[in-house]
């Protein structure tokens, strides 16, 4: 392979290996600007990657493969949703019980699935721009979940900072107690935004089986959700900012997988840990800026109607 043709190979595997995690940091991102801190991202990418992966072997097409995925994040959150608006139960505590029972469910209903192939995902290559030397096939040579990602952080941009429904959620993720006094429902809206994060979540799990490896393994997401999550704080809860960290962290993934062919004299061990140092690394950076980069004021709190 020429050195051109390892800088698009690369390139499209970066774009590829992101996707995942700006399907779950926009999900994540929705609902954290409603004040809902859910740490079962994991968990809810885990399943929509079995759902996906079962529709594709069951012989469905691509779109319906993707909204079975959805339907089971959003499905799996709405669980998550009822116990801590309707019950009040520990956000966090929840938030890890959804991910332990993703995963659980995942194992023990994706067993019949282990070493089978999905179907193969037809590429969509945008005239004139895939046929730009290097950047064309590795930028506009894509299966249509990638451009779907991007439309999704473009209409979410748009929904929070140009309608009215982005303004009440903005407005109750920064203090529910003002948004509820002004008669908007606190409630409805979280839980619209949860089940929302939970589709995003399903359909970013389905990216995996999909089109990423494409095959279901138990506990294949390998802490993308984790770190869908610090990438909500690092991008500062700013969709487009999302896609810029996750390509930065797919950027760090995939130079763990082409070191060799790089020629660089890492250990292996080293690079399998890189992407978590990464993100560490990025949230003590994030906490250091101060309250220009601060969290929506109601995030994780639990609301109670006073009247």
């Amino acid at each position: 392979m020429t050195d051109y043709g390892l800088l698009t190979s690369i390139l499209h595997a970066i774009l590829v290996a992101s996707t995942p995690l700006v399907f779950a940091g926009l999900g994540a991102l929705i609902q954290e600007r409603a004040g809902v801190l859910n740490l079962g991202i994991e968990g809810l990418m885990i399943v929509g990657a079995l759902a996906g992966f079962a529709a594709a072997i069951a012989g469905q097409p691509l779109g319906i493969s993707v909204m079975a995925a959805a339907l089971a994040g959003a499905l799996l959150a709405s669980v998550f949703a009822f116990l801590v608006l309707k019950c009040l139960s520990n956000p966090v505590a929840t938030g890890l019980a959804l991910t332990l029972f993703g995963l659980g469910l995942a194992a023990l209903a994706g067993a019949q699935y282990v070493g089978r192939a999905a179907p193969q995902i037809a590429v969509w290559e945008i005239p004139l721009l895939s046929d730009i030397p290097v950047i064309g096939p590795a930028l506009f040579s894509h299966d249509p979940l990638v451009y779907l990602s991007i439309l999704v952080a473009v209409c979410l941009w748009w929904f929070l900072s140009f309608t009215r429904g982005g303004l009440v959620l903005r407005a109750v993720g920064e203090n529910h107690d003002s948004a509820h006094a002004l008669g908007f429902s606190v409630q409805g809206v979280r839980f619209l935004a949860i089940i929302t994060g939970g589709a995003l979540a399903g359909i970013g799990g389905a990216y995996l089986t999909l089109v990423q490896t494409p095959l279901f393994v138990e506990g294949m997401t390998a802490g993308r959700g984790w770190i869908a999550l610090a990438l909500v704080v690092f991008a500062s809860w700013r969709p487009f900012r999302v896609i810029a960290g996750a390509y930065l962290f797919g950027s760090v993934t995939i130079l763990q997988l082409h070191s060799q062919a790089l020629g660089l004299a890492i250990p292996a061990q080293w690079l399998s840990m890189l992407p978590y140092i990464v993100t560490i690394l990025a949230l003590v950076l994030i906490s250091a800026r101060g309250q220009g980069h601060r969290a929506p004021g109601s995030l994780g709190q639990l609301f109670r109607a006073s009247r």
